[in-house]
């Protein structure tokens, strides 16, 4: 019988696409502890862990009979990925299920940092608010520059729905999308500089690599425009979070929402005192549809890699 170790327990409905040719590890609570994974996956085949359970090589090492780690998410930054190669570790995720809530997220982001509608929620709850037509302005999004970083599945969702918001796509990736794509959101191609200089919004989209690693700095938050906003659903360290407080503190962009945090889930004090920062804690794809939608394709790329099937995506 193939034995699958699942780092969390979801939902009731969750994983049940295993057969009777499995034996379900998973934990009767919310999540194992890492001492328990580390346990437990002495004798098991394979691996389900959650995108935020962090996969060292201590842990790869000690998985004698481990043969694939199914990640739930579409990162893979949990995972020491040079240890599961060095132990032939097939390693493998989810990309698809994450698309449209995290373009959802993006986009609520845009719209409630743009209008400030925390603040205001804030200001109305502690009665501080002030009424009056001049009172409590924000800005639109229709007519304004969206710029995409990463037009990658996610960076396409979210150019799809401003594109429908009467917003103008510019987008910035490492590989320029098919002139349909283009076509299709009327989306323009720029280098990175030209994007953040002329943006009014800058949604990151991209991956968390060596080469993306503080992709926005001090250097390139000071191309942007004063009164343009920085929207992270991507990964945290993408940004040099130091240099986003302080680009915000001299004025150099008007604020940011952010889902993902540098060194999550520690966040930077200075962000947690701003009031032109919208803060919430890695939600992109914190809906019921997309988590057992995630947990049904990681065990799916489980039971195909034991079933001579094709796996979703090997990374």
């Amino acid at each position: 019988m193939i034995k699958v170790l699942i780092s969390h327990s979801l939902y009731p409905e969750s994983f049940n696409g295993f057969t009777d040719d499995f034996k379900v590890i998973k934990p009767k609570e919310r999540s194992f502890t890492y001492s328990d994974i580390l346990k437990k996956i002495k004798d098991v085949d394979a691996f389900i862990p959650m995108f935020d359970f962090k996969v060292p090589a201590e842990l790869i090492e000690s998985g004698k009979n481990l043969k694939i780690i199914s990640n739930v998410g579409v990162g893979f930054n949990n995972i020491d990925i040079n240890s599961a190669k060095e132990h032939n570790v097939i390693v493998c995720n989810t990309p698809t299920p994450v698309t449209e809530p995290t373009a959802e997220l993006a986009m609520t982001l845009m719209g409630s940092i743009a209008r400030g509608l925390v603040l205001s929620d804030k200001k109305v709850r502690n009665s501080s608010v002030k009424w009056g037509v001049l009172e409590n302005i924000g800005r639109g999004l229709y007519g304004k520059t969206l710029g995409i970083v990463g037009m990658g599945r996610i960076g396409q969702a979210t150019a799809r729905r401003a594109f429908a918001s009467g917003m103008k796509i510019i987008y910035y990736s490492r590989n320029r999308v098919s002139e349909d794509v283009e076509k299709l959101y009327n989306a323009e191609y720029k280098s990175l500089e030209e994007l953040l200089s002329e943006a009014d919004f800058i949604s990151l989209h991209t991956p968390l690599t060596a080469e993306t690693h503080h992709l926005i700095n001090q250097e390139r938050l000071n191309l942007c425009k004063p009164t343009a906003y920085i929207i992270n659903t991507a990964r945290g360290a993408v940004i040099d979070e130091k240099a986003l407080v302080l680009a915000m503190k001299l004025g150099k962009i008007q604020g940011a929402a952010l889902d993902v945090y540098e060194n999550e889930p520690q966040i930077t004090q200075e962000l947690l005192e701003m009031d032109n920062v919208i803060l919430v804690p890695h939600i992109g794809t914190a809906t019921r549809e997309a988590r057992n939608e995630m947990a049904a394709q990681a065990t799916q790329n489980v039971v195909n890699y034991f079933t001579g099937g094709d796996i979703f995506r090997v990374v």
